[in-house]
């Protein structure tokens, strides 16, 4: 599994830049719902969103999500999110103000494997702000195009004097997006061996045992097919 990765895409700095400066000109920052997950303030301007609505933050499972006024106006913006041949649901410029922390944590399924590929773009940043992911510190360079793990235990402190800015995509993740990963040395996830990423070597017997018990056609099928993958892998 790759917890980050840097992909074949960059973007101009000077360009970005302004088009940031142009939007906070007119646009206050939404502190993240999350208040318990950073220090100092975590800031988010919504591009895209549930219904486009300029205060919905939240990226919602399932819901029906449209580009805001705010990116309507950004031509540049505009042509970078392009770029990324996939459909995207929840887009938003986070801000982490100087001395900010996010403190480390997990957002579940979101990784390119669940579904969801979560890439940074980072628009105004310095050497000083640093992720943590897994265990590992690295910089997302201003410009780049980097994919985050969200599913992998992270956290990021601002130590830099000014503000961290970056374009953050949630893409459905699709063929163009699978490629583009394993060319740049990503690695994907192996499927459950069991079909439910909750079944794995150390309950599966349980479960087919729960499964004949029930008396159901339908969990006597499963397990029947449970039990034929456990006994390969015992025999692999």
């Amino acid at each position: 599994m790759t917890p980050y990765l840097k992909l074949p895409f960059s973007f101009d700095i000077p360009q970005l830049q302004q088009a940031l400066a142009d939007i906070e000109a007119s646009q206050v920052w939404v502190s993240h719902f999350n208040t318990a997950a950073y220090e100092n303030n975590w800031g988010c301007i919504a591009l895209r969103s549930v219904g486009g609505a300029q205060d919905h933050i939240m990226p919602l499972e399932g819901a029906a999500f449209e580009d805001t006024a705010v990116l309507a106006a950004s031509p540049y913006l505009q042509q970078v999110i392009k770029h990324f041949q996939c459909e995207k649901t929840s887009i938003r410029l986070m801000a982490l103000e100087p001395g900010g922390v996010i403190k480390e944590h997990r957002d579940v399924a979101t990784s390119l494997e669940d579904g969801i590929t979560r890439l940074h773009i980072p628009i105004q940043t310095r050497p000083e702000v640093l992720f943590r992911i897994d265990g590992q510190a690295v910089h997302f360079s201003a410009g780049d195009t980097w994919y985050l793990n969200a599913s992998c235990l992270h956290g990021v402190v601002n130590d830099s004097p000014v503000s961290r800015v970056h374009l953050m995509l949630d893409c459905v993740t699709n063929p163009w997006l699978q490629a583009v990963f394993e060319a740049a040395g990503g690695v994907l996830r192996p499927p459950p061996p069991y079909g439910d990423p909750a079944i794995d070597d150390g309950n599966v017997l349980e479960i087919i045992a729960s499964l004949r018990a029930g008396g159901h056609a339908a969990g006597a099928q499963l397990a029947d097919k449970l039990q034929t993958t456990h006994a390969g892998r015992q025999h692999a």
